[in-house]
């Protein structure tokens, strides 16, 4: 992460992550551009059809294997690690086959291309792979105090954005003219890179995840606006459902029921609790209050390098949350054909054990013109 964690941050992380691969049976822990490689070095690249790959060994030992073209940025951002270039005409397979040593599993990175994977395969034939996240999981779920303070940054952007936002005309104007003008607002209050913005108005608003598009906001529309992006790295993600001029008596009594699933939620997660559980709690609100078959995904995801990562606050997940863990907490209500509404915040278990706020934007059903 720029500006916060140096060099001697990211040796002790790949020293945890070492420590890991050998309490697991690993050899070695092999990554590739994603959230995992800038977790363990500081370095951020996008992927392409030339192979990079971290190459951690049980031992510690670290190697940066990167296409020589890549070398001056590589040395920019980790300057501490070792590096094997290699040359458009050689075998960067073979130089991770060669630095990888010992006996037992590889683990091989969850976002590493499969083009990649199979020709791993092929140059460390009889080795068993398993996902990288079997080791970097349980290192990454508990952020370290700059992470947090991170999270907390961005998810303030985000609140200042939907201030703007808010005071935007949105009758008579398209999703996507919307979502523009949303994206522009993250970028203005410190946004380095805005991921999405959905804009679904009316009966769009019943699929969670619609793709913004061409449809004009009327008025009496419930609008849910779900949108993030990053800042030095470390991601938002936040949802608000707005209406349109003066909402429908259903449509006040549905919002205020999700509002009510999500302050069961934060009530719910507390260090120590299971994640389920924490489902449940929200679930439960809505349930009772008739929708039960309308809240139709899980409450809420890990949040952090990725926008979704663990821990997930599903039902079929029993693993309890700690101190340091940060997830979204997003119930939401889905009517087909009418409406939707959804609010969705980030949070953190602080150190008093209790679910912390990162985002504190107004939660009630905001009037727009």
């Amino acid at each position: 992460m720029p500006g916060t964690s140096g060099p001697s941050r990211h040796r002790q992380r790949r020293e945890r992550a070492a420590a890991a691969l050998g309490a697991q049976g690993c050899a070695a822990l092999v990554v590739g551009p994603g959230s995992d490689l800038a977790y363990l070095t500081g370095y951020r690249i996008f992927a392409t059809e030339r192979l990079t790959a971290l190459v951690l060994a049980a031992d510690g030992t670290a190697t940066l294997v990167l296409p020589g073209l890549e070398g001056p940025r590589a040395e920019a951002a980790a300057p501490d690690l070792t590096r094997r270039e290699w040359a458009e005409t050689d075998d960067p397979y073979a130089l991770v086959a060669a630095l990888v040593g010992g006996a037992g599993d590889i683990a091989i990175g969850d976002q590493l291309w499969s083009a990649f994977l199979l020709r791993l395969q092929d140059a460390l034939a009889g080795r068993r792979f398993r996902p990288a996240s079997d080791v970097t999981r349980a290192l990454r779920m508990r952020k370290e105090p700059e992470e947090l303070a991170a999270l907390r940054e961005v998810g303030a952007s985000a609140d200042r954005a939907f201030s703007r936002i808010r005071e935007l005309e949105f009758s008579g104007r398209t999703e996507q003219e919307l979502a523009a003008d949303i994206a522009a607002a993250l970028r203005a209050e410190g946004h380095d890179e805005v991921t999405f913005t959905i804009v679904a108005s009316g009966p769009n608003g019943a699929s969670p995840h619609h793709h913004t598009g061409d449809r004009r906001i009327a008025r009496g529309d419930a609008v849910v606006l779900d949108f993030g992006g990053t800042r030095g790295w470390y991601c938002s993600d936040i949802t608000r459902t707005v209406v349109v001029g003066e909402p429908d008596s259903e449509l006040v009594r549905v919002h205020d029921l999700v509002r009510r699933a999500q302050e069961a939620g934060y009530g719910a997660a507390r260090d120590g609790a299971r994640a389920c559980d924490v489902d449940a709690a929200a679930r439960t609100v809505i349930t009772e209050g008739g929708y039960g078959d309308r809240f139709i995904h899980r409450l809420g995801h890990g949040i952090g390098l990725d926008g979704h990562e663990h821990p997930y606050l599903v039902s079929s997940n029993e693993e309890r949350l700690e101190r340091g863990m940060a997830f979204s907490i997003e119930p939401g209500i889905y009517l087909p054909g009418r409406f939707g509404v959804r609010i969705e915040d980030i949070a953190a278990v602080g150190a008093d054990g209790s679910a912390q706020p990162f985002n504190v934007a107004d939660r009630g059903l905001t009037r727009v013109r």
